[in-house]
């Protein structure tokens, strides 16, 4: 059901996966990315990309064209190509911003990516060939507080972002002589660059973790600190549907088909929701049933040397029942797309990163259907 990988014992605060996921990058909370390649059905180390003063904070790896972004406290963000000889080389991006990077996502088409930052803006930036450089345009009104994350909707133009000020958003991320404008969207028809098409709050508070567009791009889920899944249907003239329940809040969320949401984060524990025409949100199910269970022979001296070996006593333990002992940082699909994803990996706190196999769970999840 599921593959676990482990890092170290720091925590994994972000990882990207390579188009055939034969390639891993991640962060161990520092100012490095390590490069993983997979062996068999082991990760190993290949390159230590360095170019950070702070501590990096978002990566994306592009599948088409290759290329790794990267983002950090230290106000930069990093375009990496590989060379011939194997090595990355990194080409710096002229953010213009004053606070942290916070989070780093390329467009569908790879044309451009978006950065979010602490000084309440978002940074598009697209590639000038006369110059040889990456440059930015600001997105900033109406934003009041820190962007925490972002995700672009399948034209690679409108872009969602949520922040501190307990709003997700949606703007036009069109640039004029460089996009190809596209077709009307259920978001609205004005195009010119910044845009707001879209505000949402689900009027509770809590910091935006994570937003993320449904396959079609009519759909868009946030998750907040406040333990709610959020999502809003523009077909639907921006029909809210909200669940808050016992569990802890998410740190992110992705679609796994067009009515089927995943979401991860301080439970340790990926979950399931879905989302029907009605305009139902629904929780189904949580996806890590793992449980550690002692066997009924056990000698009373091998319970007493296991209960010395975790520091416990009695029938009480540090452990989890979860395969992630901490905080899960991020949910990526692995295998598949938004629309029929069929694997997905989360990382988290306690060094691991897992890959879960969707398909396996299928009969034992009423409601999530995968063609």
């Amino acid at each position: 059901m599921a593959e676990k990988h482990n890092f170290g014992i720091q925590p994994v605060t972000c990882h990207t996966w390579n188009k055939d996921r034969t390639g891993l990058a991640l962060s161990l909370n520092s100012s490095e990315v390590q490069l993983y390649k997979k062996n068999a059905n082991k990760w190993q180390p290949t390159h230590t990309l360095t170019e950070h003063g702070q501590r990096v904070t978002s990566i994306d790896w592009a599948a088409n064209s290759n290329k790794i972004v990267t983002c950090g406290a230290d106000r930069n963000a990093y375009v990496w190509t590989m060379n011939e000889d194997g090595s990355w080389k990194p080409n710096l991006v002229i953010l213009r911003i004053n606070r942290a990077a916070t989070f780093v996502k390329w467009s569908p088409n790879e044309r451009k990516f978006a950065v979010g930052s602490g000084a309440r803006l978002i940074s598009v930036s697209y590639y000038e060939d006369e110059n040889n450089w990456w440059v930015s345009k600001h997105i900033k009104k109406p934003i009041r507080s820190t962007v925490t994350c972002i995700d672009w909707h399948p034209n690679s133009v409108l872009l969602a972002a949520g922040s501190t000020d307990f709003k997700a958003r949606v703007f036009s991320g069109y640039i004029k002589e460089y996009d190809t404008k596209p077709d009307a969207s259920s978001w609205g028809t004005k195009m010119t660059f910044g845009t707001l098409l879209a505000e949402h709050s689900n009027g509770s508070g809590g910091w935006v973790h994570s937003v993320s567009f449904s396959p079609s791009g009519d759909r868009l889920v946030w998750v907040g600190h406040d333990s709610s899944v959020n999502v809003v249907d523009a077909a639907k003239e921006s029909l809210l549907a909200t669940v808050k329940g016992t569990f802890l809040p998410f740190k992110s969320v992705t679609w796994v088909t067009e009515n089927s949401i995943v979401a991860s984060g301080y439970d340790c524990n990926p979950m399931l929701f879905t989302y029907d025409n009605g305009g139902k949100l629904n929780l189904i199910k949580k996806l890590d049933e793992a449980q550690k269970k002692e066997s009924g022979t056990m000698s009373a001296m091998n319970r007493f040397k296991s209960l010395d070996s975790h520091a416990t006593a009695g029938d009480s333990t540090s452990e989890l029942k979860t395969q992630h002992q901490n905080t899960i940082t991020q949910v990526c699909i692995f295998s598949g797309t938004k629309s029929n994803c069929s694997k997905f990996s989360t990382s988290g706190v306690d060094g691991n990163i897992i890959i879960w196999d969707v398909k396996s769970l299928e009969k034992s999840i009423a409601g999530l259907k995968i063609a």
